[in-house]
């Protein structure tokens, strides 16, 4: 979805450029990963469970599911479930691996796994293609 995480960047202004862009990207990640768990869980994403997750209003989750409806990464109608579409559940399975590969590289470096857990949420939304797989190289070298 971000191209920017593909090409490192001399310059200190790309750099917040990039974390800019990042973190517009953050949020629709953060919904259509939980999007994904949630009808893995219960078979369906209802806009009540998504903001009881995330801890905000329902008018808060309509607007950005909007918004995901737009993009063409959910499809939704008023008072239905939510579903992810192809490009949805393929930036949802993008994210979930993100996620573990920085995950174990943590856990790799000895942060305990919980926090492990909560710092890679973080991470895994700002973390280059380059980083991302020398973090993989590394915990893959470390396991064996």
């Amino acid at each position: 979805m971000n191209s920017s995480r593909l090409k490192p960047s001399k310059s200190p202004v790309s750099g917040f450029k990039r974390t800019r862009v990042d973190h517009r990207s953050e949020l629709a990640e953060d919904y259509v990963e939980l999007i994904d768990e949630l009808i893995k869980e219960k078979g369906e994403a209802r806009a009540v469970d998504i903001a009881s997750r995330l801890g905000v209003s329902h008018v808060t989750v309509s607007k950005s599911i909007g918004r995901l409806n737009e993009v063409g990464l959910v499809q939704s109608e008023p008072y239905r479930s939510i579903f992810l579409t192809e490009e949805g559940r393929k930036l949802a399975q993008s994210c979930r691996k993100r996620h573990r590969i920085v995950r174990e590289f943590l856990i790799d470096l000895g942060v305990p796994e919980q926090v492990a857990s909560i710092d890679a949420e973080g991470i895994e939304h700002h973390v280059s293609r380059i980083t991302l797989e020398v973090m993989a190289y590394f915990s893959r070298r470390k396991r064996k």
